[in-house]
């Protein structure tokens, strides 16, 4: 199945001003790139804009920002290697507000074929609640709209959905075509067994994706945060650990149906488990192993355990087709990655993907 999008292969961006927006949502360890491979990831089609005549502005969300601007998730260190990759200068606009002086200047002496790279675009309190006056402060640099950041591309956020109610002439980039060929077709015509892993922390960001792949794979694995919501819902201790109460009839009513349809809907048995999460999130942290049912009261579950990691894998070595979406804890921890980094050594095969 091909999902039909209009792709930069299908635009004219010769001297247009070409918002595109990227997941540069990298790791940095003392603001330097731990690895770049989101970057990286992004270059054919920035090439492609910037050979066609294109003025290139990027913009990226980085990391949780709380409080507003904070220095520790600025973009400059991104835009730094970019330029190292692409060979030419790209132009860091570094306004707190995203669309500040330096962005309008930055975007105003733009010649064709120029990159200029915004701040991080969750500086604004309004980029995650798609609010105004931020998708419209945003549109207003451009003259299209490019989203080739699919890891986003689920969230409704000013930067991803906001700006195309402002912009007429939009596409979807290289890395975008590619996630949506393979998708369409791993998720519509799978060979099977098909196995489908979610992860990631919220119930509600993937609401109709878990109901539709009960649907259409053979066994659906849940884990990362999203997974203490299940197990509450089956009435298991889960202590301090990520759940939305909201959603948990939600998870009741897809248990029942994977029975009902006769699908495998595994869940943790056991789970690795700290008494606060990390700060900094890649700081050291005591951790131990219990069973998904013994999480004491003032713990909280943030990796899968060692018993799960076997389950799983066992899943995915019997499966001819694999969609995945989302870690399995909270991976940027090097003691709490476990669980992820055992889902991507047994991929070989199959095809990991993040969902709409």
């Amino acid at each position: 199945m091909q999902l039909n999008k209009v792709s930069v292969d299908d635009i004219n961006v010769k001297g247009k001003k070409v918002l595109v927006r990227v997941d540069f949502n990298v790791p940095l360890k003392d603001g330097v790139i731990t690895n770049d491979n989101r970057i990286v990831a992004a270059l054919p089609t920035i090439k492609k804009l910037i050979a066609d005549g294109g003025k290139v502005i990027l913009c990226s969300h980085l990391g949780k920002p709380k409080n507003g601007p904070e220095e520790k998730f600025s973009l400059a260190p991104a835009a730094v290697r970019l330029s190292e990759l692409l060979g030419q200068e790209v132009v860091f606009a570094n306004d707190d507000e995203v669309v500040g002086e330096n962005a309008k200047k930055a975007v105003a002496e733009m010649k064709d074929g120029d990159v200029v790279l915004l701040q991080n675009t969750r500086f604004r309190k309004e980029e995650t609640k798609n609010l105004e006056p931020f998708s419209s402060e945003l549109a207003s640099l451009a003259d299209v709209f490019v989203m080739d950041a699919f890891g986003s591309a689920h969230r409704a956020h000013c930067s991803t959905a906001g700006v195309t109610e402002h912009i007429k002439d939009t596409a979807v980039g290289y890395l975008m075509q590619k996630e949506i060929n393979y998708l369409g077709n791993a998720v519509e015509t799978p060979v099977r067994p098909f196995v489908a892993i979610l992860g990631g922390a919220k119930v509600a960001d993937k609401l109709n994706v878990i109901s539709n792949l009960l649907e259409k794979c053979d066994t659906l694995i849940i884990g990362g945060g999203m997974a203490y919501t299940f197990l509450k819902a089956q009435g298991k201790e889960v202590g301090n650990s990520l759940v939305d109460d909201s959603k948990l009839d939600y998870c009741k009513d897809m248990i029942a149906k994977a029975e009902q349809l006769g699908k495998k809907l595994l869940l943790p048995i056991d789970t690795t488990i700290a008494a606060e999460f990390p700060n900094p999130i890649d700081g050291p942290i005591d951790v131990q192993v219990v069973d998904a049912d013994s999480i004491p009261a003032d713990m909280q579950g943030l990796d899968i355990g060692t018993k799960t990691q076997a389950l799983f894998a066992d899943a995915v070595k019997s499966a001819k087709t694999v969609v995945w979406n989302g870690p399995m804890g909270v991976f940027e921890n090097p003691t709490l990655a476990a669980g992820t980094h055992r889902r991507r050594r047994l991929r070989c095969g199959c095809y990991p993907a993040r969902l709409r």
